[in-house]
């Protein structure tokens, strides 16, 4: 999710979110997992060989009756392993949380770089990066909340993407996958708060570039085959929040933008590290990308860098931090430092590669600096304590607010921008007939490298 330069859309990290306990553990079946599952690997209960035991002791028992009762145990052994795998692979559409797909807990790695210079990591460092990433199980809920992504947006490319689907349709289908791996629906006030959507799913189409979100009694958009759709989506576990996008495009015509801004990612990627400066990496990712053209419609056009919007950090339940990484030659003297989160993106654009607010809506972002105690209007009390024991700072929008039941609500939602307590969010695009692609990932800077939490087979 791009930060719009220079103000940048910060929304500040949720006051309560240290009160926050940890959603219910998993219950297990046994030590080991289920009893099939121990079968799988070989491992016998006690229950059978009791069983035995009592049966070859009884009196006036049939050898036949014997033999009964070993065919019937057999055929009981063989339904309980057709039964396992049902439980151990995703569905279409995916509906299987991933606690059950990983009963232990332990996710897959993403993509892990060292870097070039390792001569800087110190005894000391190693240290503290042990202590920042094994505390509150912070590369497991990392871990997971990739996992989910990688899943959720492999069955949208496969399944909902394609010419003649509605893009309400493509971003229930994402959200509704995300939730149900994340087994958390968010329909009780403070269960968003363990997992869910990291901000609303951005379905953006051809000079649109970031923030548009299908919203309710709106006319739906179809998608056509001449569309280039970015699909820029996040998903937390616990506030750490996975941010991560892509572009489709059903024609070839567009091939060379998606490769510049592709390759333009993986460049600020391959920059970005400890000690690393945002206006290197801005340079890095402007050179690569504005190396490509496109011809379109027999027109060629330079790929050309977006200059008002960045990259940035990620801080717990905070999509926007406070550093911004460019994907132009800048003055930012800001480096990257050990432990932080960074959403790597890049938006390429055939237009005049500036963005400005268009009409039209994406969503809201609560201000935590700002109280509503001074708030007089009935409504605006009753949808800021929503709000807050719902959302918190991550940003939402206008479904996710129906979802839950609310309704006659914008009186009260002008009433909190008005009072600078709710901040609003506009489509941002380029000019009309220009194409626009963004690619995206986070990574997460250990001491002796980086990891690229997002990567998967597909981007």
């Amino acid at each position: 999710m791009g930060s719009k330069t220079p103000e940048g859309h910060r929304q500040e990290p949720d006051a309560h979110t240290s009160d926050i306990k940890p959603a219910n553990p998993q219950v297990k079946a046994g030590r080991n997992g289920s009893s099939s599952a121990d079968m799988d690997r070989g491992i016998i209960s006690d229950e059978d060989d009791d069983e035995d035991d009592h049966t070859k002791e009884e009196a006036g028992v049939s050898e036949t009756s014997n033999s009964d009762k070993k065919q019937k145990k057999r055929k009981r052994t063989k339904k309980n392993k057709k039964k396992n795998p049902a439980t151990t692979k995703q569905t279409t559409p995916p509906r299987v949380p991933l606690s059950t797909l990983f009963p232990t807990n332990e996710y897959p790695a993403g993509e892990l770089v060292p870097y070039e210079n390792t001569a800087r990591t110190t005894d000391e460092e190693n240290r503290y990066n042990s202590r920042l990433w094994d505390d509150d199980n912070f590369l497991r809920d990392y871990r997971k909340a990739a996992e989910i992504h990688r899943q959720v947006r492999q069955y949208a490319q496969k399944e909902l993407i394609k010419p003649g689907a509605s893009l309400s349709a493509i971003a229930e289908g994402i959200e509704d996958g995300v939730r149900a791996l994340s087994g958390h629906q968010g329909l009780e006030p403070g269960d968003f708060f363990h997992a869910g959507m990291g901000f609303p799913t951005g379905l953006c189409l051809n000079n649109v570039a970031a923030h548009w979100t299908p919203n309710p009694g709106a006319k739906d958009v179809v998608l056509d085959q001449n569309d280039v759709l970015k699909v820029d989506f996040g998903v937390h576990i616990n506030g750490r929040i996975v941010d991560s996008a892509f572009t489709v495009a059903f024609e070839d015509k567009y091939d060379n933008l998606l490769t510049a801004v592709k390759e333009a990612t993986n460049t600020g990627i391959q920059h970005a590290g400890v000690d690393a400066r945002m206006s290197d990496i801005g340079a890095a990712i402007q050179e690569v990308m504005e190396s490509y053209e496109v011809e379109i419609d027999g027109k060629t056009r330079p790929v050309k860098a977006i200059r008002n919007i960045t990259g940035h950090d990620i801080l717990r339940y905070q999509i926007h931090g406070g550093k911004q990484i460019p994907f132009i030659k800048s003055k930012n003297r800001d480096k990257m430092e050990e432990g932080e989160v960074f959403a790597i993106e890049t938006f390429g654009s055939t237009g005049k590669g500036y963005l400005y607010d268009d009409v039209g809506l994406y969503g809201y972002g609560r201000n935590k600096d700002v109280s509503g105690a001074h708030l007089r209007l009935a409504s605006a009390k009753s949808l800021l304590k929503t709000i807050d024991s719902n959302f918190g700072s991550i940003v939402f929008c206008r479904r996710y607010l129906e979802r839950l039941g609310v309704s006659h609500y914008h009186l009260g939602m002008k009433n909190l921008i008005d009072n600078g307590i709710v901040e609003s969010y506009a489509p941002l695009v380029d000019v009309k007939g220009s194409y626009t692609a963004q690619f995206e990932h986070t990574i997460l800077l250990h001491s002796g490298g980086k990891e690229v939490i997002s990567r998967g087979d597909d981007y």
